[in-house]
């Protein structure tokens, strides 16, 4: 798969720009993840995308760039998410854009952060912001 094809996986949804909050164990070992709905200052509230893709290490130094032997220990990419998905070996859902043709069906299908998330410039503290939503 080319760096295009790879890219084009991406459903747009707008999960992976999540700021997340990881807790330690009694070791100091990393321990379970808390989903918020805090947004990247990059991520375009309606349209789900990076307002500035090509140029997001420039401002957003730890910005995690998705590769495929990567994908196994991305423990906290949502379960809807197509580089996971396919990873385990299952199919894109109807709504993936590269499905349906339209990058509006996983809006319409309530997958994506459209309409639920904060832009963490407004947010104040994480902790604050902590979801429990089931398709995370």
């Amino acid at each position: 798969m080319d760096r295009d094809e790879w890219e084009s996986l991406c459903d747009g949804c707008g999960k992976c720009c999540l700021h997340k909050l990881q807790d330690e164990d009694e070791d100091g070992e990393p321990g379970e993840i808390h989903n918020t709905n805090v947004a990247c200052r990059l991520l375009d509230l309606g349209s789900c995308q990076c307002s500035d893709y090509p140029n997001r290490w420039d401002f957003v130094p730890d910005c995690v760039q998705l590769f495929p032997q990567f994908i196994e220990t991305a423990v906290w990419l949502p379960t809807t998410c197509a580089y996971r998905l396919l990873h385990e070996g299952k199919d894109l859902a109807w709504w993936h854009p590269l499905v349906s043709g339209s990058a509006e069906t996983i809006h319409e299908a309530g997958i994506s952060v459209r309409g639920r998330v904060i832009s963490e410039r407004k947010a104040g503290p994480l902790d604050h912001h902590i979801v429990d939503w089931p398709d995370l």
